[in-house]
């Protein structure tokens, strides 16, 4: 957690105060000559660069001695003498004037730390380390500068011509934020950067007038994956950041959430068992209602939004309101699950078939089809297997699969809090019991789960056991 909030000064023609005559003092008019303050140099005997530097751009200097009133009036000081004890005077000095202040070298003394700088005046972006990685700060720098366009600056201030007109003529809220998504890459940009300003303006003066027609709402069914923050894909990154609404799941996790806009609509409509916040039906009414007023809405799923995702529903109560949507795939628990055990889903001579299932189709005396799958040595993914899994081992070993047939259990699969669990499916009713369980789980049960890493799950009864063996034929 950050220890400084970041921030930029407004020191347009305000007064910023330098002390010091050396290599510091130098650095730290060198950082303000990016901006349009007022620098006064307070210097008796500046360094013979530094002096160069002071009379090359006509910096104000003051030769005075120190003392507290020089600091009156400033809207920044730095101390940078090269002298502790005198810097720190100098920093106390401003801070009974209420002046944010700056001591070279030492923490205690800096209410503000200056960023490594990349400008593109009048896009800045400044990158900080609260004073613990200074060089690192420095080749942060040194690879955003090399990636941005230098034309960026121009193209920022052909925008501020624009932004006026652009505020009269286009709705606030999605045809506006589209509109300088464009304006900002694409033809427009391409001109800037060639230094054709008068084809980059007809580009921009036709996209603003292309843009004050009303927008066409739309829906996205977006998979956010097992709940890891970086194993979303970059699609759904991209589209939680345009969102103007964000329709989300009960198990979708807040940080993923998070990471959308920060003036996002944010609607929970989240099902977990026995708790559901919104029908489906009303889920379906709410996005076609929210894409009617002309929002561009993420639906955000856990895990894939076409496995066990209700989407198909979604997908047909939009396409009868004619309301255009998008499918964003995501990383399915499954997956995940199985990435956490390093297991092989599917392994050449063991398992050639993989089954996904919620396990709640166990009813009547007829076996479903995945089941006898199972017998024939696919490797069977049970979604929300905590509350199945005695009714799934029963069944299974009543058909006939071998009760020593290995398991692995994962609860929130691809997280940090993760927790990994094995045994065999004589074991596996007894994870009804396992109430300390509350994320999601997954089950997974077959001949190829045998192959898995279990150096670092728990035995599900309990008691330590020897590694099951893998399965060859």
């Amino acid at each position: 957690m950050l220890s400084h909030f970041p921030a930029f000064f407004r020191v347009a023609g305000q007064v910023v105060a330098v002390f010091g005559d050396g290599d510091e003092a130098y650095a730290k008019v060198r950082l303000l000559r990016n901006t349009s303050a007022r620098i006064v140099a307070f210097t008796q005997n500046p360094m013979a660069s530094y002096a160069a530097l002071l009379a090359r751009h006509a910096i104000e200097i003051d030769r005075r001695d120190f003392v507290p009133d020089l600091v009156r009036g400033a809207t920044l000081v730095f101390a940078a003498t090269g002298e502790a004890e005198r810097d720190r005077t100098i920093v106390q000095a401003a801070r009974a004037e209420r002046i944010p202040a700056n001591a070279v070298d030492q923490p205690d003394y800096c209410d503000f730390y200056t960023p490594a700088l990349v400008n593109r005046a009048p896009i800045a972006i400044a990158i900080g380390s609260e004073g613990v990685g200074p060089v690192l700060a420095q080749m942060i720098r040194a690879e955003i500068d090399r990636r941005l366009p230098r034309s960026l600056g121009r193209l920022g201030r052909l925008a501020e011509d624009y932004r006026s007109a652009v505020d009269r003529l286009i709705p606030r809220g999605v045809s506006r934020r589209l509109f300088w998504r464009s304006f900002f890459k694409g033809d427009i940009a391409d001109a800037v950067e060639k230094g054709d300003m008068a084809e980059a303006r007809r580009g921009a003066t036709l996209l603003m007038l292309a843009g004050t027609r009303r927008s066409v709402g739309r829906v996205f069914l977006v998979g956010a994956g097992p709940g890891a923050e970086d194993l979303l894909t970059l699609r759904a990154h991209r589209l939680l950041m345009e969102a103007d609404v964000i329709v989300h799941d009960a198990l979708v996790p807040q940080a993923v959430i998070d990471m959308g806009r920060r003036d996002a609509t944010r609607i929970p409509v989240g099902k977990r068992k026995g708790c559901h916040s919104k029908s489906q039906s009303e889920i379906n009414d709410l996005l076609v209602e929210l894409a009617r007023e002309g929002k561009r809405v993420v639906r955000l799923k856990s895990g894939d939004p076409l496995v066990f995702g209700r989407a198909a529903e979604e997908m047909a109560a939009l396409r009868d309101a004619e309301i255009p949507y998008e499918i964003v795939p995501g990383i399915t628990s499954a997956l995940a699950a199985a990435a956490d055990f390093e297991l092989p889903l599917t392994l050449r001579g063991v398992a050639s078939s993989l089954v996904f299932t919620t396990g709640h189709d166990l009813t009547g005396d007829i076996l479903p089809d995945w089941a006898r799958l199972a017998l024939s040595g696919a490797t069977v993914a049970v979604y929300m297997g905590r509350t199945v899994a005695a009714s799934v081992a029963e069944r299974l070993m009543a058909a006939g699969l071998a009760e020593d047939t290995t398991v692995a259990i994962v609860e929130n699969a691809g997280r940090q809090d993760k927790r990994l669990l094995h045994g065999t499916l004589k074991e596996l009713p007894g994870l009804e019991a396992r109430v300390e369980l509350t994320g999601p789980v997954m089950v997974i049960i077959g001949d190829a789960v045998a192959g898995a890493d279990f150096s670092r799950s728990q035995p599900l009864n309990g008691v330590a056991s020897e590694a099951p063996v893998l399965l060859r034929n």
